[in-house]
C-alpha cells in the first residue's frame, strides 16, 4: 500500500468531472481503471501539493477537508498528482495536521537524498548553489541556504534559518524560533515551531505554521497561507491570495485583489482590501461556536484596511 493525502470539499466531497463523489473516513473505494485526470481515485505524496488541486478555501467560501490515504498502487503523468484503482480514507487532517505532515515529507525526502547534505552537529552551516540539491540538519542553531531550483530544505533544530531562492523550493522546519523565506515560484515553506517567521515572495507559494506566535507573508499572486497556532499574524499583498487561520486571537491581513480570508479561531481578526471575501467566527463563554459569517468588503458597510472582529453575529471595526 501507498501512502498519501487528499483533499476534498466540505463534507468529504469531491467532484470529478462534474460527477459528485462522496467519501467517508475508515472506508475503502475502488475502481476499474487508473487512469490520470480521468478515472480513478487521485492524491498527492506531498502533503503541500494537494492544496494546488484544493486550496484552503473553496470558491464557495467554505474550508476545504484533508484526510490521510492508503493507496494499492500509483499512476502518475506529472509525479505530484497520482492516481489508483482502490483507495481508503484515513483520518481527516486539520491544518495543524496537515503542516506537521508537510514538515515529515520533507525532512524524509531530504533524509533518502543521494545529494543531501547532512549535519547533525549544534550550530552547523549548510550553502548549495545547485540545481536539485536538497540539505537537512537536525541540530540547534543550524542555518541552510539554497539558491537553486527543486532544492529541499528540512530542519529539526531550534533558532534555524533557512533560505532559497530557487524556484520549486521547499523549506520545512520543526523547531522553535526559526526563520524560512523563500524568494522563488511555486515555493512550499511549513513550519510546526512556536515563534517561527515564513516569508515568501513568489507566486502561488504555499506556507503554513502550527506553531504559535507566528508570522507568514507573501507578497506573490495566489498564495495561500495557513496557520492553526495562537496569536499568529498571516499578511498577503499578492492578488487571489487565500489565508485561513485556526488559532485563537490570530489576526489576517488581505492586501491583494480578490483574496479569500478566513480566520475562524476565537477572537480572531481580519481585513482586507476593496473585493476582498472575509470570514470570522464568533463563540459563547463556553467557546462554542455561535456565528460563522462571510462578507465581502464593499467600502460601505465594510472599510477598506480596516480590522474587524465577529460581536453579537456582526462585523464590528477593532
Amino acid at each position: 500500500m501507498v501512502k498519501g493525502f487528499k483533499g476534498f470539499n466540505q463534507g468529504l466531497v469531491c467532484n470529478p468531472n462534474g460527477k459528485k463523489f462522496q467519501f467517508e473516513e475508515g472506508k475503502t473505494y475502488e475502481e476499474d481503471k487508473a487512469i490520470p485526470c480521468q478515472t480513478g481515485f487521485h492524491y498527492c505524496k506531498n502533503p503541500l501539493d494537494v492544496l494546488d488541486f484544493y486550496p484552503l478555501i473553496a470558491n464557495d467560501g467554505t474550508m476545504n477537508e484533508f484526510a490521510e490515504i492508503e493507496a494499492s498502487d500509483e499512476v502518475t503523468n506529472d509525479k505530484i498528482k497520482f492516481v489508483s484503482k482502490k483507495i481508503t480514507i484515513g483520518a481527516k487532517l486539520n491544518i495543524k495536521g496537515l503542516v506537521n505532515a508537510s514538515v515529515e515529507f520533507i525532512k524524509k525526502e531530504t533524509k533518502i537524498s543521494d545529494n543531501v547534505q547532512a549535519s547533525s552537529g549544534n550550530c552547523s552551516q549548510l550553502a548549495s548553489s545547485g540545481d536539485d540539491s536538497k540539505l537537512a540538519s537536525s541540530g540547534n542553531c543550524s542555518q541552510l541556504a539554497s539558491s537553486g531550483d527543486d532544492s529541499k530544505l528540512a530542519s529539526s533544530g531550534d533558532r534555524s534559518q533557512l533560505a532559497s531562492s530557487g524556484d520549486r523550493s521547499q523549506l520545512a522546519s520543526s523547531g522553535n524560533c526559526s526563520q524560512l523565506e523563500s524568494s522563488g515560484y511555486s515555493s512550499q515553506l511549513a513550519s510546526s515551531g512556536d515563534d517561527s517567521q515564513l516569508a515568501s515572495s513568489g507566486y502561488s507559494s504555499q506556507l503554513a505554521s502550527s506553531g504559535d506566535n507566528s508570522k507568514l507573508a507573501s507578497s506573490g499572486n495566489c498564495s495561500q497561507l495557513a496557520s492553526s497556532g495562537d496569536d499568529s499574524k498571516l499578511a498577503s499583498s499578492g492578488d487571489r491570495s487565500q489565508l485561513a487561520s485556526s488559532g485563537d486571537r490570530s489576526q489576517l491581513a488581505l492586501n491583494g485583489k480578490n483574496s479569500v480570508g478566513a480566520n475562524i479561531g476565537i477572537g480572531g481578526q481580519i481585513s482586507g482590501v476593496l473585493g476582498s471575501w472575509i470570514t470570522l467566527a464568533e463563540y459563547d463563554e463556553n467557546y462554542i461556536c455561535k456565528y460563522v459569517k462571510s462578507v465581502k468588503i464593499d467600502g460601505v458597510k465594510l472599510k477598506e484596511n480596516a480590522m474587524y472582529e465577529l460581536k453579537n453575529g456582526k462585523f464590528v471595526k477593532v
